[in-house]
């Protein structure tokens, strides 16, 4: 099925399942510890052998030597593969470095072995005793050192730098201005469930059951890696327990079950100790960001400039910190761009928001800068520079903006009149309290997805798609949209996800999955209706889904009487046209905070908040709702936690476990508030819905910086907010 023309009415406009507030169905067997995730798939493999990770000791070099005489004769050790025995690899297109280290090393904790024994704990002592010799080289490790020799880089390159008017002569001539630097740390996706695979080999057949976002990326590059035909690679991830985009792309555990399993001649099992976690896969890369705006007096910005650097591997890509910049705010002379420095740290690649996350920490708060300079309210700021089309491309409108009423809104049900604007004024008892917001903004994509939708003889549905469920509640939305179109209960639906040999989807990243996903099932689900009415004598254009029933005129037959003989089967794509290129299709926010920090320690705590989203239609409100509060809660670690910070002498990061790198716990977020917006965006899909699990986290960071500001007086532009960066400049402890 094509998506070229707007949504019309179709049977998900019933609203008898979708858009209602649904348990998610994979709850139970994920509260009863039933769900078998990748590292527990005890019954497809009960022998399944031990692999651990040995990871590079440097960040820049060679190996070598590699002895593993001694590992290979530790007790229960059946196999070691290093690049010495792993035959001949190539590389995934998805990945920057290589997954096995050999004989150049790329980066720090960069895999150079796998130890494979009868037991975990076998493994891992065999593993302690593989000698490397190294030959270290010089590497860059500083942004701040290295952002000089910056420039375009990678996919991005032809994209780096906008231009619209001209923005130097309006920026002199404004008669207000901000001129401003902000920096944010590099941070790591710290997700509970670890990277995990488990491989199994038959014959010339790899069957990997693991914990990743993209199934068929996934099957794409292992096969690329591995030099085997595409056919001869099924992955099997049914439960994933959290990624954040750290588990997009295939990560060495999942070579190195495979290279492990292969040498061990049975099934392996690995997965990433938490300490290797951090330097050996991906993390959200630093940037440095200069921000430039000039506005009338009376706050109309006529000039806006946001420069961003960030670092990466060789080949790498630079975190698109000036995209939401580029389409934000009005403004009709600009300039963007960004610049990409060669660090020889591990890969830099996509965290939960990539780009619009870290920008919005910069763009946010010179917004709440601007306003104090303008002697106007942050809200009204934002509202006076409203736009309802592209401002990079006035031609094109946006399929819908609705950023204002999340402002009013939230500014409404928050109680931001009650705001002292004069900084560090308030007090209760010890702590001083400040009121912060920000906007939120990311993009909608839609992106090709499939799915095969079968009735059975007894009358339930079956639904399959290669779709994963990352805790979002995927199975339930995909389940509720296969209810809403064939009429039936909830309860009479089966949702199969994360198998390679299920329809290709969109796959779970970019806040792309749930609209597309669902689109893909709406298609197949189409396919199947019209196979179903005329098994049943209906023509397809009149047949009517509901209660169980198909309905023609007068005519009504029971919907499983079709499948009395054999199960009826639909399966399509839900593939796009233009209309995303025609109407640029965003989603918006706006996002308030209340904080209060202690006037003697500067302790910071948060003590209310407030997100207002308007993402078209919200499938399952109450996922939906969750999705959004913990953005909210990574917002606020990234605001007053997350620094990963890098030893620049000898280039890894140093807090790689969850010990030294903190994020927040639940005694640190406290009452948190969600609306959803009722809209539809019929340019989006044919379920007029738009993603919204990444705009919960955009703009968050600032809102609570601003709240820090509005409490204690004191204005940080280098994230994250901590008490040492707060002390110098706090007001006298009365």
């Amino acid at each position: 099925m094509k998506f070229t023309t707007p949504a019309t009415t179709n049977p998900i406009d019933r609203l008898q399942v979708v858009g209602r507030p649904t348990d998610r169905i994979d709850g139970p067997f994920k509260t009863t510890g039933t769900a078998t995730y990748a590292y527990e798939q005890h019954k497809a493999a009960p022998d399944a052998a031990y692999g651990w990770v040995v990871g590079a000791a440097i960040a820049k070099g060679r190996i070598a030597k590699i002895d593993t005489a001694a590992a290979r004769a530790a007790p229960g050790v059946i196999a070691v593969v290093t690049h010495e025995n792993a035959g001949k690899l190539g590389k995934g297109d998805k990945n920057t470095a290589r997954l096995l280290a050999g004989p150049d090393v790329q980066h720090y904790h960069q895999a150079v072995a796998v130890v494979v024994a009868d037991t975990f704990e076998q493994a891992r002592a065999a593993a302690s005793l593989v000698r490397v010799d190294y030959a270290p080289q010089h590497g860059v490790y500083d942004l701040e050192a290295a952002m000089n020799a910056a420039g375009p880089a990678g996919k991005q390159k032809d994209k780096s730098t906008t231009r619209v008017g001209d923005f130097d002569k309006a920026f002199a001539t404004a008669p207000v201005r901000l001129d401003a630097v902000y920096r944010t740390p590099d941070q790591t996706h710290a997700m509970m469930e670890p990277h995990a695979s488990l491989a199994v080999w038959e014959g010339e057949k790899l069957t990997l059951y693991t914990s990743n976002q993209m199934i068929h990326w996934g099957v794409q590059d292992m096969a690329k890696t591995l030099g085997i035909p595409e056919d001869n690679v099924r992955l099997v991830s049914p439960y994933i327990g959290g990624g954040f985009g750290g588990k997009l792309f295939l990560r060495s555990e999942a070579l190195m079950a495979a290279l492990g399993a292969k040498a061990a001649g049975r099934p392996v099992k690995v997965t990433l100790q938490r300490a290797l976690m951090m330097n050996n896969t991906t993390h959200r890369p630093a940037t440095i960001q200069h921000i430039r705006i000039g506005a009338t007096r009376e706050g109309r910005i006529t000039a806006i400039a946001h420069e961003s650097w960030s670092g990466d591997l060789p080949g790498g890509q630079p975190e698109t910190a000036v995209n939401q910049t580029r389409l934000f705010y009005a403004g009709a002379n600009r300039f963007t761009q960004m610049r990409l420095a060669v660090l020889d740290l591990a890969e830099g690649n996509a965290m939960r928001a990539p780009g619009e996350a870290p920008g919005l920490m910069a763009l946010e708060i010179a917004m709440d800068e601007l306003a104090e300079k303008l002697h106007m309210d942050p809200v009204t700021l934002r509202i006076v520079n409203d736009t309802t089309v592209d401002p990079e491309k006035p031609g094109r409108k946006f399929s819908t903006r609705r950023f204002v009423d999340t402002l009013r809104i939230g500014a409404e049900r928050f109680g931001w009149n009650k705001r002292n604007p004069m900084p560090g004024q308030v007090r209760d008892g010890r702590w001083l309290v400040g009121y912060g917001m920000a906007g939120a903004f990311r993009n909608n994509i839609n992106t090709k997805s499939g799915a095969r939708v079968r009735l059975e003889r007894d009358g339930t549905v079956t639904v399959e798609t290669d779709m994963t469920d990352i805790g979002t509640g995927s199975y339930t939305i995909i389940g509720q949209t296969a209810a809403e179109m064939l009429g039936v209960p909830l309860s009479r639906v089966t949702v199969r996800l994360g198998d390679s040999a299920y329809p290709v989807s969109a796959g779970s990243g970019g806040q792309w999955g749930g609209n597309s996903a669902t689109a893909g099932v709406y298609a197949a689900c189409v396919k199947l209706r019209e196979n179903v009415a005329r098994k049943l004598g209906f023509d397809p254009a009149q047949a009517d889904f509901a209660g169980g029933m198909v309905r023609a005129g007068a005519k009504a037959l029971p919907l499983e009487q079709a499948a009395h003989a054999a199960a009826v089967v639909g399966e399509d794509t839900m593939e796009y046209g233009d209309l995303a290129r025609k109407y640029q299709q965003s989603t918006f926010g706006a996002h308030f905070v209340e904080v209060a920090v202690d006037a003697a320690t500067a302790e910071v705590r948060v003590r209310r908040m407030l997100a207002v989203c308007a993402a078209g239609r919200i499938l399952n409100p109450k996922s939906a709702r969750s999705q959004v509060i913990g953005a909210m809660t990574m917002g606020v670690g990234a605001a007053l936690m997350e620094d990963l910070v890098v030893d620049k002498r000898v280039g890894f990061f140093v807090n790689h476990d969850l010990a030294g790198y903190e994020v927040p716990v639940h005694a640190d977020i406290p009452h948190q508030e969600v609306i959803f917006l009722d809209e539809t965006d019929p340019m989006s899909s044919p379920m007029k819905a738009k993603g919204v699990g990444e705009l919960g986290i955009c703009g968050v960071a600032a809102a609570v910086a601003n709240a820090v500001y509005n409490a204690t007086g004191v204005r940080v532009r280098d994230y994250p907010v901590t008490l040492d960066k707060l002390l110098p400049g706090m007001p006298a402890y009365a």
